[in-house]
């Protein structure tokens, strides 16, 4: 069944009249000042509904140097093209969570486990290693690492993936293999 985006639009908007009539069923005297909307307000950006979960699996992965907080220090910073420039990195390193003398070198390190899993690509410029980000798509990183990930834990991104109606929480399209040898004319 396909859903065209303006019915897509209206279930959206269903969604979002039954939620608002929840919360003001709950919080009846709401101020709604109080509320960060995003339509009204500049600061917001884009963020896959999954990362609490892709994040775990970050930390996991990097064992006991949790680099979750620095690949969503990153999704903050970003637009839609996935490029952050990186001209300040103790900013970065701080909002990550990392203070001290340590700070920045810890920072790096972090970086050079997101670039190894796989989560980002990094090009050197003015400020060093990491002046140039790419944020790659971080379903299609997850699927390269299934094999390191727990069963159980992999299990629960795609179901939340399906939740929330991800259709790109699947295997990354390969290139097709170059032919080494050109086949013989007939």
């Amino acid at each position: 069944m396909i859903i065209s985006n303006a019915a897509a639009a209206k279930k959206i908007s269903k969604a979002q009249e039954k939620a608002k009539a929840l919360r003001d069923s709950v919080w009846p005297d709401l101020d709604e000042q109080m509320l960060w909307n995003r339509k009204a307000v500049s600061g917001f950006t884009t963020i896959p509904r999954t990362m609490p979960l892709v994040m775990n699996i970050i930390d996991v992965l990097t064992k006991n140097k949790p680099a979750g907080s620095t690949y969503f220090v990153m999704w903050c910073r970003t637009f839609d093209h996935s490029l952050l420039v990186i001209d300040n990195p103790m900013t970065l390193a701080v909002e990550a969570g990392f203070s001290g003398e340590r700070a920045l070198s810890t920072w790096k390190d972090r970086m050079r486990s997101l670039v190894d899993l796989g989560f980002i690509d990094a090009k050197e410029g003015s400020t060093g290693p990491f002046h140039y980000v790419l944020l790659l798509n971080p379903h299609k990183v997850v699927w390269q690492l299934k094999h390191r990930i727990q069963e159980g834990t992999f299990r629960q991104l795609q179901t939340r993936a399906i939740e929330i109606g991800a259709k790109d929480m699947e295997p990354a399209l390969q290139a097709p293999a170059a032919a080494t040898a050109e086949s013989p004319e007939a």
